[in-house]
């Protein structure tokens, strides 16, 4: 159990409101073991809020605060900043409404955390195609609040069970991976692998790197990627003093992970990392943002419109990531 003096003040966005969001933040908030380790403050619209309690039956009230220093956190509350930036919302699929909200919530959060309000956000689903209705142009959370804090170098990291995987690109099509994979690309990450480690805590951390190809390219036989960019890359950063070898097959590195022989995974593509990780760590994945100046966590899934509103969503990831967050340090 956390020291309740030390506990972190975390703002948690509701993510798309159609979406699960606001069922998996009331049920996380429902669970008493969240305040051993933050003090929640909810930023979404009261209405959507209300309907979330109403649809679950839970004994828990709503306390409206303007401000987080306003927080007086207790059992059977959820403290709630409240947007009023709409009034009714449609439930279960995309709207311009909804990708309008999910800003506006986004936006609120990354001011308090950047003004010292808040020692981090957690941010529930958002939908991509929302964003896009709404005439955003963001691919995804990453990368709209590394835009919000004036981020250039980020990455997105996977968490879960004994895998930790932080990834090279990120929202792109696997038919422009080979083109983005760059020795300083890949250099970034190896360094923001050693910052991900030092935020959670891990000295001296085992970092490897992923291979592009099958066999890593086996000496250029399946491809040059890794002769040309990741290896020239792993030699600059060696020589920086960084504890970091590879690049692995990638049907090899995952398993060195997993048996505990490496503390984080460099990876070249979005589903050659969360694949083995979501094989293993479904409903407990969190996905970390990391080069940011401040912490940003969230459950390792989407919106889920087919299930959404029904009473029936799974909070563990969005459990996760509120303590992940608060055992972050930056």
């Amino acid at each position: 159990m956390y020291n309740l003096r030390m506990r972190k003040k975390l703002a948690i966005t509701l993510g798309d409101p159609g979406g699960i969001g606001p069922e998996i933040i009331v049920k996380s908030l429902y669970c008493a073991e969240i305040r051993d380790y933050c003090t929640p403050v909810v930023i979404c619209d009261r209405v959507v809020l209300e309907e979330a309690l109403r649809l679950l039956g839970l004994p828990v009230e709503i306390r409206i605060i303007k401000r987080p220093e306003e927080s007086d956190p207790s059992v059977g509350f959820i403290e709630l900043i409240d947007i009023g930036k709409i009034e009714e919302f449609e439930k279960g699929r995309p709207t311009v409404e909804g990708g309008r909200a999910c800003v506006g919530y986004i936006k609120k959060a990354v001011e308090l955390a950047m003004n010292n309000q808040v020692n981090g956000i957690v941010t529930a689903p958002i939908s991509k195609e929302a964003l896009k209705m709404a005439g955003f142009s963001w691919s995804g959370h990453t990368e709209m609040i590394a835009e919000l804090t004036n981020t250039k170098e980020y990455a997105m990291m996977l968490v879960g069970g004994p895998l930790r995987v932080i990834l090279v690109t990120i929202h792109t099509a696997l038919k422009n991976v080979p083109e983005l994979i760059k020795k300083e690309s890949v250099m970034k990450t190896i360094r923001l692998a050693k910052q991900a480690c030092n935020m959670m805590g891990i000295e001296n951390p085992k970092i490897a790197v992923a291979g592009l190809n099958p066999h890593a390219g086996e000496a250029g036989i399946f491809g040059d990627e890794e002769l040309k960019e990741i290896i020239p890359a792993v030699d600059m950063a060696q020589k920086e003093g960084i504890s970091v070898s590879g690049p692995y097959p990638p049907d090899i590195v995952f398993h060195k992970a997993y048996k505990g022989e490496i503390d984080i995974i460099v990876s070249m593509y979005h589903d050659q990392g969360l694949i083995p990780l979501k094989m293993i760590a479904f409903d407990e994945g969190v996905n970390v943002t990391v080069g940011l100046p401040i912490i940003r966590t969230s459950p390792d899934h989407g919106t889920a419109y087919d299930i959404a509103w029904k009473g029936i969503a799974n909070p563990s990831s969005m459990i996760e990531a509120i303590k992940m967050g608060a055992r972050l340090r930056m």
